[in-house]
């Protein structure tokens, strides 16, 4: 059983057909490069998995799990949701950190908040003490006091990744990573995403990185107006692709 199974996933904004029966699996350790033009569908996919949007059909499901059934999702409380919403760690395109807590507040923020909602909630020094050291793996053990305006792009966009971490999500979703950083602050993030890979963190990217999609992602997928056009073995879609349509798109990176 795949650790998350998407099934006839659709999304209308008005008469706009955004997503329309969106397919795939992703296993425990996999991770999936997302890629396709700009309003593709591929940053709505992330934020339907996220429950950030609501899908109007399909199901969502984890571990053998229904975490969501447009059929029934209007019943759903808003705590449930919650609780749903911790299987996926998000890392967005502008950061989205709290500007008026260090480094170190914005990762443990949530997990500090998650633990006492629960009775037996984990220890907050606990929660700091691991929070400190994800932001080491992510090279910023000395800055964790810093607060975002003292970092940079690249740095910043490293401590939301550890944020997404703490809650030790399933599935680590990235939308666009590297899209609000200068060209020479995207290599020290990629180089982070490439090491979660080495890790075999089951992950989901969205990309316009073609050749970081290739060599990190074990699979791609190919969107194009809202629907799923290609998607394989990352190699074969990428240097190799079948339908004329992922050609064309590739062949307009090669000629940048």
């Amino acid at each position: 059983m795949a650790l998350l199974e998407v099934r006839n996933i659709e999304k209308h904004f008005g008469n706009v057909d955004v997503l329309s029966g969106i397919d795939f699996d992703l296993n425990e350790g996999e991770a999936i490069s997302i890629i396709g033009s700009s309003g593709s569908g591929k940053t709505t996919l992330l934020r339907c998995l996220n429950f950030l949007e609501t899908p109007d059909k399909g199901t969502i499901t984890v571990r053998g799990e229904t975490l969501f059934d447009a059929a029934t999702w209007k019943h759903v409380p808003e705590e449930q949701i919650r609780r749903k919403r911790l299987h996926f760690g998000m890392v967005f395109q502008s950061f989205n950190l709290f500007p008026q807590f260090t480094a170190l507040e914005n990762v443990t923020l949530a997990p500090i908040l998650a633990a006492k909602r629960e009775e037996n909630g984990e220890d907050e020094e606990e929660i700091r003490r691991r929070g400190a050291q994800l932001l080491a793996q992510m090279g910023l053990g000395e800055r964790k006091n810093n607060y975002p305006h003292q970092l940079s792009g690249g740095q910043q966009q490293r401590v939301a990744i550890a944020r997404a971490l703490a809650l030790k999500p399933d599935i680590l979703c990235f939308d666009e990573p590297t899209s609000a950083l200068d060209p020479e602050l995207t290599g020290e993030v990629l180089k982070v995403i490439r090491e979660l890979a080495s890790k075999n963190t089951t992950m989901i990217i969205v990309t316009h990185e073609m050749a970081f999609a290739r060599d990190v992602g074990d699979r791609v997928i190919f969107m194009d107006k809202g629907v799923i056009v290609e998607q394989g073995p990352s190699k074969d879609v990428i240097d190799n692709p079948r339908e004329e349509r992922l050609k064309k798109f590739l062949a307009g990176y090669k000629n940048k």
